[in-house]
């Protein structure tokens, strides 16, 4: 059922609704108004969930329709969350209403211990026996259901063993510890997601737009490609675009993490979600709601599986295997010591609970993290495997360079076409091709005022080259592999020899050879830096694939210092795609960094792949990791905070099991009481499932 907003009072210039769902959803109350506050004419906003209203103050001078407003908002944070009406989100209060029985069960357990009442401890039994209720049914629901133990199996037991000893208190305060570390952990785990909502809720959902000389007031995802949309101070950029008039400071610190305000001014490229603190600008539209980057980055970020982790499976097996353990040996232990106190305390006591909290919410914690640095990284088990890659291999062309080819000489063989012409056919065959030397060629010819001929029939092969009909005469474009599989010989050039520094692009027509294109694509200015940090600092292995002959190959290696064995030239798609199986069959655990579509093959039997998001839409889908920044030294970044995580998820692990182990083994011999024995267990696992938040809570604090 949809909330229908009611107005209780109304003014000009002040509002006040009354929205019933307030008062029992606080993730709805935090979006609305996280909606209000990013609405361009709204000054403030006050919400009181107890008395489930909502107070806006807005400017009366821009055209605002506040009610319109007011209920389109309600729609929109209704269909981000909607309710299930069988989970309907409990009150702030009610998250806590779980302790109520087990608290007083305690309380009632100390008083029938300390006062002698008539019937008080018979009050006290039947409180216990109900909040023990909700234990005993999940414990029975998994052996009758699922046919398998589960850690209620085992805590029902550990409560029975402590009641036939007589005692209230200790497995009242049992219960009691339980729940409270049952929502502490949830509460730790449910923060990241929190805060990843955070940035999807700062996105500008309303819009200035310049049409016919007129600024309307319109939702943002009704802006168009190519609008001029225009910002005003203290507002929320609202799409992703080129700045066209203007100058602003910007703050992107809630997409980026970058603590550091930004200039924007012509030509500069801006992203929704980003307040502009100063100054006036003009954007073209170029990405809208669900494609700018914050959107794309939260909706990537919540459907991460953070639960697909080989480390996560091995908690979850591990928790299964142990059942059975621990009940042989808590029933060893009470053949040999009768001590039923003995027996509670080893049923209680697990190792995995702890893990099986700290990892999805350390792996959480993590993805969230990378996301606010421009880092997407499709899931959990991408992270862990990028932790543990010693192998990269990079695709040359716009990945270690800048991409921007650049033609920079035509040789023509003796007695065929000038270079004029064979320029003319080249880039009348590449026409409206996006592969960067097509791009190339065709620029060339309009930097040169050469008129393009019409295409007729045309097949781009990937990563060979173009086949077209150009004037009636076939004409081939592209490697020596592409024109010698149409068997055309190839006659050396006078000056070829000379031309090695330089890529080649060879010409024929009508099966005859013509000519060769040269050109060149210098380093990108960090790739010397990574390469060198890569190998030096990771000890990672650096493998450099190429498109190139041997000899450029080898002067790109030379100059990147990659291992001359380790530089493969005249790669081509299928070569791209073995290599990174070879590798894969060696044992290594490789990751594939390229941006074309002719990598796509690669990047997918990489264990991890990477690629840019200005790369071709298929390597980007391909991808599991994309450099929304389009920096190649967010590699380093990434494989940072992959090994960060697993060094905590290591850390939560000896949390964990140390004291779990120590407290079992005093269990065993001398004896351990329940009470303190729960402690252990629950107290383990809030510490690990709270550790795993730190490097979060730390880059908080650092930004801030």
């Amino acid at each position: 059922m949809k909330t229908i907003p009611q107005i209780i009072h109304h003014i000009p210039g002040r509002v006040r609704f009354r929205v019933d769902r307030l008062s029992y959803d606080r993730q709805f109350a935090s979006r609305l108004q996280h909606l209000l506050n990013a609405t361009n004419g709204i000054k403030t906003v006050r919400l009181n969930p107890w008395a489930a209203c909502v107070i806006i103050v807005y400017h009366g001078d821009k055209g605002l329709t506040i009610e319109e407003y007011i209920v389109a908002l309600i729609e929109k944070a209704e269909n981000h969350h909607r309710l299930d009406p069988e989970k309907k989100p409990k009150h702030t209060l009610e998250e806590w209403s779980s302790l109520t029985l087990p608290s007083l069960a305690t309380l009632l357990a100390f008083g029938a211990k300390k006062i002698p009442l008539p019937g008080l401890k018979l009050i006290a039994v039947f409180m216990l026996l109900r909040a023990a209720f909700p234990v005993v049914k999940r414990a029975y629901k998994s052996l009758s259901d699922e046919q398998k133990l589960n850690i209620d199996c085992l805590d029902s037991l550990a409560l029975i063993f402590s009641g036939l000893q007589g005692q209230m208190v200790t497995p009242a305060l049992v219960i009691t510890l339980h729940e409270l570390g049952d929502i502490i952990r949830e509460k730790t785990a449910r923060s990241t997601a929190i805060k990843t909502s955070d940035l999807l809720d700062t996105i500008g959902h309303f819009a200035w737009v310049e049409r016919d000389n007129q600024i309307l007031h319109i939702e943002s995802d009704r802006v168009k490609i190519g609008d001029t949309v225009v910002v005003y101070p203290g507002e929320r950029i609202p799409v992703d675009g080129t700045v066209i008039k203007g100058k602003a400071i910007i703050d992107q610190q809630q997409l980026t993490g970058e603590s550091m305000p930004i200039v924007a001014k012509q030509n500069s490229y801006v992203y929704a979600s980003t307040l502009l603190r100063s100054g006036e600008i003009r954007i073209r539209c170029e990405k809208v709601g669900e494609k700018t980057r914050a959107a794309a980055s939260v909706q990537l970020l919540e459907k991460a599986p953070v639960h697909d982790t080989r480390m996560a499976n091995y908690a979850a097996n591990l928790a299964e295997q142990l059942m059975m353990p621990s009940l042989c040996l808590a029933g060893m232990i009470l053949i040999i010591t009768q001590d039923p106190q003995r027996v509670a305390s080893i049923l209680t006591l697990d190792f995995v609970t702890g893990i099986r909290v700290s990892i999805p919410t350390a792996f959480l914690g993590a993805l969230n993290h990378t996301t606010r640095h421009g880092i997407l990284i499709r899931s959990g088990r991408t992270l862990e495997l990028l932790s543990e890659i010693d192998t990269i291999v990079f695709d040359k062309t716009g990945t270690l360079t800048e991409g921007n080819i650049q033609v920079v000489g035509v040789e023509t063989v003796k007695d065929t076409l000038d270079a004029k012409t064979l320029i003319r056919l080249a880039a009348s065959a590449e026409q409206r091709i996006t592969h960067p030397v097509a791009e190339a060629i065709a620029h060339y010819a309009q930097q040169e005022n050469i008129s393009l001929l019409p295409r007729d029939r045309w097949e781009y092969e990937v990563g060979l080259g173009m086949v077209a009909t150009i004037a009636e005469k076939t004409v081939l474009v592209g490697s020596q592999k592409l024109l010698s599989s149409k068997g055309v010989i190839i006659r050396e050039t006078a000056k070829m020899q000379e031309k090695f520094a330089f890529s080649p692009v060879y010409v024929a027509c009508d099966g005859e050879f013509q000519g060769i294109i040269y050109y060149t694509d210098p380093l990108r200015s960090q790739s010397a830096d990574l390469i060198r940090c890569l190998q030096e600092e990771y000890d990672i292995e650096v493998h450099l694939l190429t498109g190139d002959n041997q000899t450029r190959a080898t002067e790109v290696g030379k100059q990147l210092q990659i291992p001359l064995s380790n530089v493969h030239a005249e790669a081509f798609p299928e070569d791209k795609a073995r290599i990174v199986r070879h590798l894969h069959d060696r044992g290594k655990t490789v990751a594939f960094v390229g941006d074309g579509l002719n990598d796509s093959v690669a990047l997918a039997y990489a264990d991890v792949s990477i690629s840019f998001e200005n790369g071709s839409e298929i390597a980007r889908d391909t991808a599991d990791v994309v450099l929304m920044n389009n920096d190649l030294t967010d590699v380093l970044e990434a494989i940072a905070i992959a090994q960060e995580t697993k060094a905590l998820i290591n850390q939560n692990t000896l949390m964990v099991v140390a004291p779990n182990l120590a407290a079992l083994g005093l269990a065993t011999t001398i004896g351990l009481n329940p009470l303190l024995a729960t402690l252990v267990h629950n107290g383990t696992a809030i510490v690990a499932g709270l550790n795993s938040l730190r490097p979060l809570v730390q880059h908080h604090l650092e930004s801030s």
